[in-house]
């Protein structure tokens, strides 16, 4: 493993350090309350998102009314291995059902 020589001095440590900088978040107004927001986040105080209520702490908020990817569209070789796949449940079903009407 590698051991350093000589130990590394205070000036070449602070110019090695000078570029450690904290740098200030972005942040917004929001367009609702006026508040203080965190860019591309939703409102803590009023729970909008770019004019929309996002956030169930606004009494708008419905959770139904929440834009979703839409569903994936299947082949038609997908919906027979789904088929086939409810018609085997359901004839396990009755068949469970049966044997239970035997135990009896």
């Amino acid at each position: 493993m590698a051991v350093p020589k000589k130990r590394t001095g205070a000036s070449a440590q602070g110019h090695r350090r000078s570029n450690w900088k904290a740098t200030k978040p972005a942040t917004t107004t929001c367009s609702k309350c006026g508040a203080i927001v965190l860019a591309h986040t939703v409102c803590t105080e009023c729970g909008y998102y770019k004019g929309k209520p996002a956030s169930i702490k606004h009494e708008d908020y419905n959770a139904e009314a929440v834009e979703t990817k839409p569903a994936k569209k299947t082949t038609k070789k997908e919906e027979v291995v789904v088929e086939k796949a409810e018609e085997t449940k359901e004839e396990a079903k009755a068949e469970e059902v049966s044997e239970e009407k035997d135990a009896e």
